[in-house]
């Protein structure tokens, strides 16, 4: 039988035993090194390995992102943890059931086909025998390669797999269970807080060190270079003191940036990048049509701010983090302290929700430089609404060009996207500490890196840039400014969701002006079936096109993920009184076989309304450098009564490979909501986000 394809996962960590242990209490340790983010991958590895071996769910224990254990596998990011972590944890218990039945068949001198599993028992044509998986598995060598012995279930034998089984984590969440790195306590745990500076390269200037010493809600002060933080008994002595340590603080003048970094960026073109060429589109006969979008820095605007604690035991450094990388993050600290790898053990624990680099990993070391001056004893640090908000990584701001050429036929024979953006991928490890109190140290440890996600890996301010339609030539190409003093960094989807914005925005621009339908310009552009069908799907849940209403519109957006991963259509109704409200969306998706329809269809809910909140809401403001958004006043986001009716379609394909599902409705969504604007008033907003402003404007 030849063995099904390895994800680069479990060719990293090729053995069964790397990812499952059976243990003496009738349980089965399972190892993922991806984490959960409240998107649900913890109950969906549960359903795999359980569907796999034939036990109850309830008999796993998963362990994920913990570097004394989980396999190392990357930052949890690109909706890829299902397709790598899933599918090797499928190949793996798939493998450890092969192993111990065989083992079985020869204790009870049965054909293996004979032999059945219930709950981990070896059953014998239907009935009990005496040998169980753990029995079996102390005589049975897992220390064997995964990739000789995986033979997954057929499609058929499926028990758990493409069911909505409950989620795993939630009675826990519900009851009040301190499950989230915010409620964990630790024995002998003081409490930290830290003040940042106003703006990203401001320096500390002066502070009268020996009168924030002698307040006695200090337990203890820290200070390195501009690294200034304190450490109390209790977190309300700590709360006052931080605020007596904001006042007293004296900072410098930041570095002069763009007021406008938007407008900054419709003007200068950083360094060139080839992404993708196709053909030869520049130089083609035909009729051109072009349209130029914009997106503004956008933040996390995490509910719970970030958290973590930090504990020195003589030279041994324990971390308990919600970041997305646990390895990375280690490999972070190593070049931030200058101390061995084995003298650091990083451990994930659930935080707020969070799809990209937000605070997490400033967070954690914060508390490492406290806790360093407090040997023995953990320190919790919980960072500031205004922190969370002003100094964490933002996604950055971008302008994408998108030019059609057309034949005489109206047909898009050429296409070339041009995105200008600072790079997406200053997450720590790889090289440098990137880690933002690293860089106010007395010997500071500035971030070096200077390159985005290459297109091998998805892509960064490229992702999505070339359009998935059936285009003969194509050119897409990022241009990175690289010193803007704003920190820039991954969030949720990269550069796909302005691309697809844009081209997006143009099919719809291109359509109107031929007088086509942009339903049926679209389909007469794509080839790939699976991408016409989430476009039909889409459509026809929304009724499109439907009857066109006063103050009302209905628009469209397709991408298909990356260009690999999965497909989603999307439509959306929007009304137009004293703002914009988008009242109802429709999405359709095809992730390849779908492992928890639940699961699937809360991702693409919460990616909608997410994507809806930027592009109608969200927008870091700036005055002389300095971040000025930095409460929900001043950063509004989609309010519980302004979310949409939504309603999402799976397209399951069980015969097919698992697709990535986290990131795919967040470009399709805001294409969709701009173009039902523009199908309600006649008018293109370029510009997000799209607000009633911005519309005002463009009608100017």
């Amino acid at each position: 039988m030849t063995a099904p394809k390895a994800p680069m996962s479990l060719k990293n960590y090729p053995n069964i035993s790397d990812w499952l242990h059976f243990d003496d209490q009738g349980k089965v340790r399972l190892r993922s090194g991806k984490v959960e983010l409240g998107q649900g991958v913890a109950t969906a590895f549960v359903q795999i390995a359980a569907d796999e071996l034939d036990i109850a769910p309830e008999r796993l224990d998963l362990v994920a992102g913990d570097t004394r254990e989980s396999p190392d596998e990357g930052f949890t990011a690109g909706s890829m943890s299902i397709q790598m972590s899933g599918k090797s944890i499928q190949l793996a218990a798939s493998a450890a059931r092969k192993l111990l039945l065989e083992e079985a068949a020869k204790l009870l001198q049965a054909d293996k086909k004979d032999l059945a599993v219930d709950d981990g028992m070896v059953m014998v044509n239907d009935r009990a025998s005496d040998l169980t998986y753990w029995s079996l598995a102390k005589d049975v060598d897992l220390t064997q390669s995964v990739a000789d012995h995986a033979e997954p279930k057929p499609e058929g034998d499926r028990k758990l797999i493409g069911t909505s089984f409950p989620r795993t984590d939630l009675p826990a969440k519900v009851t009040g269970a301190p499950i989230f790195i915010h409620d964990l306590e630790l024995n002998g745990m003081l409490h930290g807080r830290v003040v940042h500076p106003p703006n990203y390269t401001t320096p500390l200037v002066d502070l009268d060190e020996e009168r924030i010493k002698a307040d006695p809600d200090v337990h203890a002060f820290v200070r390195d270079g501009s690294f200034i933080g304190i450490v109390s008994e209790r977190e309300d002595a700590a709360l006052r003191a931080v605020k007596k340590l904001e006042a007293r603080a004296k900072w410098g003048t930041p570095e002069e940036v763009p007021a406008d970094p938007v407008g900054f960026l419709e003007t200068v073109k950083g360094e060139e990048v080839e992404s993708f060429l196709s053909g030869d589109p520049d130089n083609l006969e035909g009729r051109r049509i072009s349209t130029t979008v914009s997106r503004p820095y956008l933040a996390h605007g995490s509910i719970g701010p970030a958290c973590a604690i930090a504990q020195w035991q003589g030279d041994h450094l324990t971390v308990h983090t919600h970041s997305q990388g646990t390895y990375q993050l280690r490999e972070g600290l190593v070049m931030a302290l200058g101390i061995p790898e084995e003298n650091i053990t990083v451990i994930h624990v659930q935080g707020a929700g969070c799809y990209g680099h937000n605070g997490a990993d400033d967070a954690a070391f914060d508390a490492v430089l406290l806790a360093r001056q407090m040997p023995g004893r953990p320190v919790r640090v919980v960072w500031s609404r205004s922190s969370e908000l002003g100094v964490s990584p933002f996604g950055p701001a971008m302008v994408t060009k998108a030019e059609a050429i057309l034949d005489n036929d109206n047909h898009i024979i050429g296409f070339t996207t041009d995105v200008n953006s600072q790079i997406h991928g200053r997450r720590p490890g790889r090289g440098t500490s990137n880690l933002l109190a690293a860089e106010y140290m007395a010997d500071p440890k500035p971030s070096t890196w200077r390159k985005d996600v290459p297109l091998a890996n998805g892509g960064g301010a490229d992702r999505n840039a070339k359009p998935g339609y059936a285009i003969p030539n194509i050119r897409a190409t990022k241009w990175l400014v690289h010193d803007l003093a704003y920190r820039s960094s991954s969030l949720r989807g990269l550069g796909a969701f302005t691309n697809v914005f844009a081209i997006e925005t143009l099919m719809d621009d291109i359509a109107a002006e031929i007088g086509e339908d942009p339903l049926a310009y679209r389909l007469a552009h794509l080839e790939d079936e699976r991408g016409r069908a989430v476009l039909e799907h889409a459509a026809k849940a929304a009724g499109w096109p439907g009857k066109q209403e006063d103050g009302a519109g209905i628009g469209i957006g397709y991408a298909r993920y990356k260009g690999t991963s999965s497909y989603c259509a999307v439509v959306a109704r929007v009304e137009l009184e004293e703002d914009i409200r988008v009242t109802h969306v429709w999405a359709a998706a095809d992730a390849g076989l779908v492992v928890n329809p639940n699961g699937v269809t809360n991702q693409i809910e919460g990616g909608i309304i997410q994507a809806a909140s930027w592009a109608l809401k969200e927008a870091v403001q700036f005055e002389d450098g300095i971040v000025t958004s930095r409460d929900w006043e001043s950063y509004p986001i989609m309010r519980f009564d302004e979310v949409p009716e939504v309603s999402v379609e799976l397209i399951n394909r069980p015969d097919q490979p698992i697709l990535g599902v986290g990131e795919c409705a967040q470009g399709p969504t805001a294409a969709a909501i701009g173009n039902a604007i523009h199908t309600a008033l006649g008018v293109r907003v370029r510009k997000m986000p799209l607000t009633r402003d911005a519309i005002i404007s463009a009608l100017g």
